[in-house]
């Protein structure tokens, strides 16, 4: 229906004169005036006409430029006459019947009704009142108070999260067996490799995926990243493993290694066994590759906002039932030497098993993504992703990240935390890894010690996400963040005391079935399964929450320069401390009291500082808190200011 610019006249709200009666005197030239006026108002206008209001102006008056007069207003019986029914359909809205139209009303075109009002919102509500509405979209069917739209995303993000991480765990265990139980390798070997090998490649796979993310679709981009990482672990369990004494160096190796001397026992193991360095560095990028870039790219593209509010902490407690469950299975697959022969190689059987699991769950992983983008996301009733285009980040320079550093306490503080967190953790998980394979020697030993391991990193972890939020409730911030330095230092302690000074204790020791040694690798194990679910439930929630009372450039700058400089120095510094003191005192064993006192002055630093942040933080949150309620008080005071008189309000209304 074509929407016309009509200005509506004055209408009178008086019924007009009847028509004479048969007793009444002869009608006269000002009733047949008056009732050829009533039939030019009933009929459409025509086609001139309406040029001619298309033309007219809504700003002048009602009197001025061409117009067209409308039908008088009648008691509701006279819309029962032929000649209402006859109107045209644009003259009949609702909006019109709905009041007394005045001289100041008019539309104005495209359905908007213009009207000249001194009361304000009132009239346009009353108006907007009288405008038929949609009818109502039926409420989505709910599952458990879910909608099923939104389950149809989050049940299938969540089975992926499972199956990543539990192959992570079960690769995470097995990469550590593989090059810590080889022959001619060591711990000694793992520094040298996160630094010299896994780093090197990290970095070359990121710029590989820029390009790729250039040229690729989304799908074609998480396809071609995952498959080569799928085909490589089935490769290697069923290939590459078995023919372990073909491809590797051996020899090479042993001649390097003498010339060498044995402090460069780390670096000549690398090549000596490149295969299970190779297989290592694939199964930390699985873990930063596939479950950081991958899921959570996906995940964070095809979730509402409210979406993620409500479901990413779940999947945060299930990462850690497939921590638990994943432990088990390396458990089981590392027994099954006790039930074969002699003569047969039980941890490849195992790594066989494990392997084959780990292509199955990959192929599952690559058919739930396919299942979503082709069945779930074309489905029009879905909720659509509402994340909004995050604003850039600043990216400092290394000399500018170091001015940030120096110029801010606060900054400098929540970087300590984040570097003496990176540096301890590794001082002691590489000592303790070493002290592991002199007491379970076994591949299979250490395979099955390991399942145990993650099965009660998981329990604790999901303990800890747990009470995390009642220790940030009762205790604050700053208890918090000092409870993981704690355990690292009490458990440290521990740790390295048992390996110094554990012979005094060996009679009392005895006692319980243990000898220095193993009491040494349960301490670590505990300290490293501690320390790892503070990490997460407390850690990363307090230098998250650190970030908060900053003003907004420090905020982001503060933040950009501790990625840029505290995150690779607390990865890479534990690891060049290791590798300086293994070529000075030429083994890792030699090392160990050294190694001790360096974890002892880091973890003190890191409850220094984590007080000072404590004391600062309390500071700025008051202050925060302060400016808050103030301006809410001040929101308050202010009385809502009046709508101006003469305002033009403008009310759809639809001819169609």
């Amino acid at each position: 229906m074509l929407n016309l610019f009509i200005l509506l006249p004055e209408l009178d709200t008086h019924f007009p004169p009847s028509p004479p009666s048969l007793f009444s005197p002869i009608p006269s030239l000002e009733w047949a005036r008056k009732r050829r006026r009533r039939a030019d108002q009933s009929r459409a206008p025509t086609f001139m006409e309406s040029l001619a209001l298309l033309s007219a102006k809504p700003g002048l008056s009602h009197r001025a430029g061409p117009r067209l007069p409308l039908p008088r207003l009648r008691a509701a019986r006279a819309s029962l006459s032929p000649a209402s029914s006859s109107r045209p359909a644009f003259l009949q809205s609702p909006l019109l019947a709905s009041r007394v139209p005045s001289s100041h009303d008019a539309v104005v075109g495209y359905g908007l009704l213009k009207r000249r009002s001194s009361a304000g919102v009132s009239c346009s509500a009353a108006a907007a009142a009288a405008v038929p509405q949609p009818p109502a979209q039926p409420e989505a069917k709910k599952i458990l108070g879910v909608g099923l739209p939104t389950l149809k995303k989050i049940v299938p993000l969540g089975v992926m999260f499972f199956c990543i991480l539990f192959n992570y765990t079960i690769l995470r265990d097995t990469k550590d067996v593989l090059v810590v139980t080889a022959k001619g390798s060591s711990a000694e070997i793992i520094p040298f490799l996160k630094t010299w090998v896994n780093l090197p490649m990290a970095i070359g796979f990121m710029l590989a995926y820029s390009k790729l993310s250039d040229v690729l679709s989304r799908e074609a981009l998480f396809y071609t990243v995952i498959f080569p990482f799928i085909a490589f672990f089935g490769l290697f369990g069923f290939v590459l493993y078995p023919l372990r004494d073909v491809i590797h160096p051996t020899a090479l190796a042993d001649k390097l290694l003498a010339a060498l001397g044995p402090s460069f026992l780390g670096p000549v193991a690398i090549l000596r066994i490149w295969s299970f360095c190779l297989f290592y560095v694939m199964a930390e990028l699985w873990g930063s590759v596939v479950v950081s870039v991958l899921f959570w790219g996906f995940a964070n593209q095809i979730t509402t906002v409210d979406e993620a509010k409500e479901f990413y902490p779940l999947f945060g407690l299930g990462a850690n039932i497939a921590l638990i469950f994943s432990g088990r299975t390396v458990k089981y697959f590392s027994n099954l030497r006790k039930t074969m022969a002699p003569g047969v190689d039980g941890w490849e059987v195992s790594l066989k098993g494990m392997m084959g699991i780990v292509v199955l769950l990959g192929l599952v992983i690559s058919s739930i993504y396919w299942a979503v983008n082709k069945l779930v996301l074309n489905d029009p009733s879905l909720p659509k992703s509402d994340h909004k285009k995050k604003k850039n980040k600043p990216k400092l320079s290394m000399k500018e990240s170091m001015k940030v550093l120096v110029s801010s306490k606060y900054v400098r503080d929540l970087a300590t935390l984040v570097v003496a967190y990176g540096i301890s953790i590794n001082l002691v998980e590489v000592t303790w890894k070493s002290k592991l394979k002199a007491q379970f020697p076994s591949p299979n030993e250490y395979s099955s010690f390991m399942g145990d391991f993650s099965t009660a990193t998981g329990i604790a972890t999901f303990t800890m996400m747990l009470l995390g939020r009642i220790i940030f409730q009762k205790f604050g911030w700053g208890v918090a963040a000092m409870i993981t330095p704690t355990v690292l230092l009490v458990t440290g302690v521990g740790f390295f005391s048992l390996l110094l000074f554990g012979q005094p204790l060996t009679p009392m020791l005895a006692t319980m079935g243990m000898t220095p040694l193993l009491a040494a690798v349960y301490v670590g194990a505990l300290q490293n399964i501690f320390s790892k679910s503070a990490k997460y439930s407390l850690f990363d929630p307090c230098k998250e929450m650190a970030y908060i009372p900053l003003d907004g450039d420090m905020k982001l700058k503060g933040k950009a320069a501790i990625d840029v400089v505290c995150n690779p120095l607390g990865k890479s510094g534990g690891a060049l401390i290791q590798q300086f003191l293994i070529l000075i005192f030429g083994s890792l064993a030699n090392s160990t009291p050294y190694l001790g006192g360096i974890l002892l002055v880091i973890v003190l630093a890191w409850l220094g500082a984590a007080r000072s942040l404590d004391k600062q933080f309390s500071s700025l949150a008051k202050e925060d808190l302060r400016k808050e309620m103030s301006a809410k008080e001040k929101a308050e005071s202010t009385p809502l200011k009046e709508p101006a008189a003469a305002t033009d309000v403008l009310v759809e209304q639809s001819n169609e």
